[in-house]
């Protein structure tokens, strides 16, 4: 049964852009439109994903990390579940559970970083 996604954020401005940019990542995912992500991604982007085991694969550059991110959001009978996304200042952490095309699937998180308004660093976790 999906639950709805918890949202904690400070409340100080630079948390409340941060929490907004979260947002409209995550919305991302759940409607599996990737078209956001151009705007949201820095050009200095990093992402420290959770494939291949157990240390991830590094991807830099907003080409990059757009592109694994695309992926990721429009790969067929696959879905998120958001569990909670935390906000304070320029970090957030989303909890989420991936649902796998074969039915299988995987609790993580993601540690997000924000700076002038875009995503800089999104290093993902997922349960053993």
């Amino acid at each position: 049964m999906k639950q709805d996604s918890v949202v904690t954020i400070h409340a100080d401005e630079q948390s409340r852009q941060t929490a907004e940019i979260m947002r409209r990542f995550n919305d991302v995912f759940q409607h599996r439109d990737p078209a956001a992500l151009a705007e949201l991604v820095a050009d200095d982007c990093v992402i420290e994903n959770t494939v291949p085991a157990p240390d991830g694969a590094r991807h830099a550059g907003k080409d990059a990390c757009v592109g694994l991110w695309s992926a990721i959001a429009t790969q067929a009978g696959t879905s998120f579940d958001l569990e909670e996304t935390f906000v304070a200042g320029e970090r957030a952490t989303i909890r989420w559970r991936y649902f796998m095309a074969d039915g299988n699937s995987i609790r993580g998180v993601n540690l997000m970083r924000v700076a002038d308004g875009r995503i800089v660093e999104a290093m993902g976790y997922v349960k053993g």
